[in-house]
């Protein structure tokens, strides 16, 4: 199996893959036409990437069998243009967990105490004791998380580490979940942004998620409060989150911004940055040796399983629902040609299949399989594939609950 590796990577993965009987093509740096370029003269079964972006045109250059997101977001890669045509794509959720948590606190302290402009009047020469011993501190406060997925999870005990109170807003989070991790449930994200002295955001982007932290939220802030954003952009509504800044109302701490550079370095404009309310970093919340590490061997897992086994851990692309009606259940002797009999029956009605299995049961004599059905066969087609192999044992349907 060959991969090609696209961005930089450790070489514990490296090695890894290697271990694991892969040939390695390792092209860091390479994106848009260069990297589809690539993926035709080496033709990958398997391409890897961090931050660079995969789409349609380096997704039908050549003959993909697998994208690995190197980290959790996949909004880098074009996973429609990947299900067209029957490339998975799977990711690494879970294992930056903990440095994305340690930089939006990190975030927090830095903002409540001023400790980037502390740096830079030291850097000029300037003692402002008077002006920096302002902080309002954390002890007491309350922190808000919109997601409570693994980071957000990750934020509550260094929230109570500081004596801080959780409150906490999810479509998932029940009071039961709640409970469960000692903090309090809000009904909406506004309830959050209402209640919380700072707020950290820790949502996948979706489209029930671009834009969901919009005016309403921003005003429901607290004057002075924090908002940080170590998830994606685009989940806050950009108009507002500018216009609760400029406003003078909140604070703001964004490792992650709409128009950044493809790769790990370049130009960046965004007028945001330039605000003194505002402290940003260069989207490095994953980019911790322990992280990447943990990300490479994750990596390393699901390429492994892919060419051992043909299935994919983590993959985000499979349908959640197909247009199947019926499920058409062949209970039957464990011999040749069986079940070829019965696709050749069902095709020859033009029904199509959406998925099947076949279940052996212990000793290899007798299996179920199990086939989904657009259309529910009639009873001439039963009795058609019924006889038409003495190793049928049984044939039913069952009808699905739309």
């Amino acid at each position: 199996m060959r991969i090609l590796i696209a961005d930089k990577f450790e070489k514990s993965g490296l090695d890894g893959f290697q271990a694991a009987g892969c040939e390695v093509v390792y092209q860091p740096g390479l994106k848009d036409e260069g990297l589809a370029q690539e993926v035709e003269r080496s033709r990958p079964d398997v391409l890897v990437v961090r931050s660079t972006k995969v789409g349609e045109s380096i997704i039908g250059a050549g003959s993909l069998k697998l994208i690995v997101r190197a980290g959790a977001g996949y909004n880098t890669i074009d996973v429609a243009a990947a299900s067209r045509r029957g490339i998975y794509v799977s990711n690494c959720p879970g294992k930056n967990s903990v440095a994305v948590a340690e930089l939006a606190f990190g975030l927090i302290l830095a903002l409540d105490r001023r400790i980037a402009d502390n740096v830079a009047s030291l850097r000029e020469g300037q003692w402002k004791k008077a002006e920096y011993s302002k902080g309002r501190g954390l002890y007491g406060r309350t922190l808000g998380l919109i997601g409570l997925g693994q980071i957000g999870r990750e934020m509550v005990p260094r929230a109570k580490g500081f004596g801080m109170r959780v409150v906490g807003w999810s479509r998932r989070l029940t009071d039961r979940g709640a409970a469960e991790l000692g903090i309090v449930r809000a009904d909406s994200p506004e309830e959050v942004a209402a209640s919380a002295d700072a707020v950290s955001v820790h949502l996948a982007l979706n489209s029930e998620t671009r834009g969901v932290l919009g005016t309403a939220f921003f005003d429901a802030m607290k004057a002075g409060a924090i908002f940080v954003n170590t998830a994606r952009a685009e989940v806050a509504d950009a108009a507002a989150l500018r216009g609760a800044i400029t406003s003078g109302r909140i604070f703001a701490g964004l490792d992650v911004f709409a128009n950044e550079p493809a790769g790990g370095s370049g130009d960046f404009a965004d007028e945001i940055v330039k605000s003194g309310r505002v402290y940003g970093t260069h989207h490095i919340g994953a980019s911790t040796e322990q992280a990447q590490e943990a990300i490479a061997a994750e990596t390393v897992r699901i390429v492994r399983a892919f060419k051992e086994s043909g299935q994919v851990p983590n993959v985000v692309n499979l349908a959640k629902a197909t247009p199947s009606i019926c499920i058409l259940v062949v209970r039957h002797l464990d011999r040749p040609g069986v079940l070829a009999g019965v696709l050749d029956a069902i095709s020859a009605a033009h029904i199509n299949v959406q998925e099947m299995e076949n279940i052996v049961f212990e000793g290899a004599q007798a299996a179920v399989a199990r086939i989904h059905l657009e259309a529910e066969p009639d009873q001439a087609l039963m009795e058609q594939i019924r006889s038409g192999n003495a190793h049928i044992l049984e044939l039913a349907v069952i009808r699905l609950e739309n």
